[in-house]
């Protein structure tokens, strides 16, 4: 079961995503990357919800994983907007720091979810 602090984080990371990418397509006319940071960013907190529901360990590990690599992937399209200069630099790392502190804490709940899985 995941706190309620990193869900929270999760899902106010989220909140940003969505703003910005309603910024991007209403100011900035950019709809396809804005999607996919939608898609992503979203599907972090997402796959945390879907986590804490996990019948198994294995499940819940299986879930938390999805929501690890989405981060990583949500990472990736800000520093791609961020240099098209279609993010602006405060903005950027605003977002870039919340996606960062998600996704070590993801990682951390990943490696003592699978160590608890070979004990």
């Amino acid at each position: 079961m995941i706190d309620n602090i990193t869900y929270d984080k999760c899902y106010k990371l989220a909140i940003r995503i969505v703003k910005a990418n309603k910024y991007l397509r209403d100011k900035k006319h950019e709809y396809v990357l804005s999607k996919q940071l939608l898609r992503c960013g979203t599907s972090i907190g997402a796959n945390v919800s879907e986590a804490n529901g996990g019948i198994s360990r294995s499940e819940f590990s299986a879930k938390m994983s999805i929501a690890y690599k989405e981060c990583l992937e949500t990472k990736y399209w800000l520093h791609l907007l961020k240099d098209t200069l279609i993010l602006d630099e405060k903005t950027f790392n605003s977002m870039i720091n919340d996606a960062e502190e998600i996704s070590k804490i993801l990682f951390s709940i990943l490696k003592t979810t699978r160590i608890k899985n070979k004990n």
